[in-house]
């Protein structure tokens, strides 16, 4: 009868366990994964900003040395991300693939110009940086005109201030919310060995020598949990660098180091600190106390 209390004893204690490191490594794994997407958020969103292209439209009597020295100059912008000409042929091609049609055989002429479509460097898509831009262009008499997407890149930016703001406040709840899970699922964890704790203490243990395993325990499980939720992360973080190559995601070792840094101390700290007020709570207690 002793043997079979004795494992389910053991069960129930494998199974305590178990639970903490599962409640600990699911939700580390995603605080760290907020913490990826916080760090990201300006590279996604730069990246967006990127996309955006100013056309530059350019006179029939432009000659091919004009259109020349104009792309070697807006090359060396530190304002150009990259630029690309497109003849007004190539633009009639395009065109008339979209179309479905020849269009030039119904109107017997090209009315296409030859253009170049400039990308900027994503602390320059603005629109007040823009307009300057395009302005100094237009001063070249051989530029006919440039355009851009206006309401396009108003709304980007006033998108992206706003989803910035809502990943902070969303990432402050989320910490709150992680926070309590894991010490609630420490709490419980100490909670089984309430007995067990009063016992030590009656028998004339120290607070701090009844303190010291238990939390010398959890930080081991929370270590084991924290390896869980760092594993999760680096396949995440993989997935996407492969699928999303164009981002660059594992280029920025450092700020990834950072997240990984903060994923470690935060599980250390919080089953560290959540023992230590789980036990001391039992240890107040009257023994009466320990049953309710």
């Amino acid at each position: 009868m002793a043997t079979s209390f004795e494992r389910y004893q053991r069960r129930r204690l494998i199974s305590s366990y178990f639970s903490v490191v599962i409640s600990i490594g699911l939700v580390l794994f995603l605080l760290g994964l907020l913490g990826i997407l916080i760090i990201n958020t300006q590279k996604v969103a730069d990246h967006f900003k990127e996309q955006i292209a100013l056309t530059i439209y350019l006179k029939d009597s432009a000659k091919e040395i004009e259109i020349d020295q104009l792309e070697k100059k807006l090359a060396l912008a530190e304002y150009t991300k990259s630029t690309d000409f497109i003849s007004k042929e190539e633009a009639a091609q395009e065109y008339s693939e979209e179309i479905g049609e020849d269009f030039m055989g119904f109107l017997g002429y090209n009315p296409l110009q030859n253009h170049l479509e400039v990308y900027l460097n994503a602390d320059y898509v603005s629109q007040v940086k823009i307009a300057e831009i395009s302005r100094d262009i237009e001063e070249s008499e051989f530029v006919d005109e440039t355009t851009y997407d206006k309401p396009l890149i108003g709304l980007l930016n006033e998108n992206i201030k706003r989803i910035s703001f809502w990943v902070l406040v969303i990432s402050g709840i989320f910490t709150f919310i992680a926070v309590l899970l894991i010490n609630s699922s420490i709490r419980l964890s100490v909670y089984s060995k309430r007995f067990i704790i009063k016992t030590m203490q009656m028998v004339g243990a120290t607070k701090s020598f009844i303190r010291k395993p238990f939390i010398w325990k959890s930080v081991k499980l929370g270590f084991i949990g924290i390896v869980l939720a760092l594993a999760g992360i680096s396949f995440v973080l993989y997935y996407l660098d492969k699928s999303f190559d164009e981002l660059g995601i594992l280029e920025d070792l450092a700020n990834i180091g950072i997240v990984y840094g903060a994923v470690l101390l935060i599980g250390i700290l919080i089953t560290w600190i959540s023992t230590y007020f789980a036990t001391q709570r039992f240890l107040n207690l009257k023994t009466d106390e320990l049953y309710y």
